[in-house]
């Protein structure tokens, strides 16, 4: 019985991944292994702190990184540090994609939403249900550009809402009114209005987490402060967060994390901001591993934490003396499909970036309106 079980379930996920992705996508199936979600995990426990795994998958010609990303819930900037010499918007048929779907968890409490903005990235650990595993979600998100820095500090939501109107703050309406594009006071809800469908107003009244009708911006730095995510992630976590959850924003570019007796560090570019100060300094790396190697007296291969610190790809790599580098890893990575059965067909016309040749051209808006 447990075996029909399971194939009708493999049979189902088949089906599934016909109707979105259409019969031309089978080729891509052939050779590959089921890939692994990206945004749901049982969470470990103690001393343990890296959940997901590596995968590669092979770009097909219409394929852009873009649309990789989206698939597999992967923000813009996370998908060009892990694939640098790929260019985002022709990858080009048969080329090779590093799917940047392992992470180390953020330091601290494991409860309500931390957001990560050297990552962009967003973790939600929800109240366990009583007789399952406790879980950690995870989703890639846009955060505020040069001069509009998303506040770090514990918060709480203090208020949910479907279908928001956009008060448009006073500061962005005089920006706008110098550029000779003046706004409405107030967005209504629709197509036009850049915090989507759905928006969670933070303890600081002036920042939101809401969705986005420019898709395109998840995994950059384009708003005016607010948080971002894609239409389809907003929409599974905004009724499963309660009001009052602990939110807690964080700037981590460099984060290090214990797995099977193995300590990782994962590596982004720090903001621009943090970049400037530092001026090439890696003393907030290596204060970051420090930490994490003395709770179990752990030797570090300084050099190999260095170059994944310089190479900031985003990727959680093992720093320990005789780790095994990347190429080997990804030698051993799962290949999986560049359409997964789960994806979220995008709809015609929602996210063009074809002939797009740069990441200003891609922050440009296409509505009338600003980024939120």
């Amino acid at each position: 019985m447990q075996n029909r079980r399971s194939r009708s379930a493999a049979a189902a996920a088949l089906l599934g991944f016909i109707v979105l992705s259409g019969c031309a996508s089978l080729s891509d199936w052939r050779g590959s292994r089921a890939p692994t979600p990206s945004d749901r995990f049982q969470l470990p426990g103690e001393g343990t702190d890296v959940v997901g795994r590596l995968q590669v998958t092979t770009a097909r010609y219409e394929d852009t990184l873009l649309d990789i990303a989206r698939r597999y819930d992967l923000g813009y900037e996370e998908m060009v540090a892990a694939n640098p010499g790929v260019d985002p918007w022709l990858p080009g048929e048969g080329t090779r994609v590093v799917l940047p779907t392992q992470f180390v968890l953020p330091g601290g409490a494991r409860e309500g939403l931390v957001l990560n903005l050297a990552s962009m990235r967003l973790f939600y650990f929800p109240e366990p249900v009583p007789g399952e595993p406790a879980e950690v979600i995870t989703h890639p998100i846009g955060i505020g550009r040069e001069g509009w820095l998303t506040p770090q500090g514990s918060m709480h939501i203090i208020q949910k809402k479907e279908k928001p109107a956009w008060t448009v703050p006073e500061s962005v309406r005089t920006e706008h009114a110098k550029e000779g594009k003046p706004l409405p006071k107030i967005v209504p809800p629709g197509p036009d209005n850049p915090l989507g469908e759905f928006a969670m107003r933070l303890s600081n009244p002036s920042y939101l987490i809401h969705g986005t009708n420019q898709p395109y911006g998840v995994g950059l730095r384009v708003s005016h402060g607010c948080v971002r995510l894609y239409p389809e992630d907003i929409a599974r976590l905004f009724p499963m967060v309660p009001m009052e959850t602990q939110v807690r924003i964080i700037n981590e570019p460099y984060v290090a994390g214990w797995r099977d007796g193995q300590l990782y560090l994962e590596a982004h570019r720090p903001l621009a901001e943090d970049a400037e100060r530092w001026n090439g300094s890696l003393k907030p790396m290596e204060r970051a591993v420090s930490v994490k190697a003395a709770d179990r007296h752990a030797e570090v291969s300084w050099d190999r934490a260095r170059d994944v610190a310089l190479e900031a790809r985003g990727l959680p790599l093992p720093i320990g003396p005789g780790s095994p580098e990347l190429d080997e890893l990804l030698a051993k990575a799962p290949q999986v499909p560049s359409v997964p059965p789960w994806a979220v067909p995008v709809d015609e016309g929602e996210e063009t970036v074809e002939g797009a040749s740069s990441t200003d051209e891609l922050a440009d808006n296409r509505s009338s309106l600003p980024p939120s």
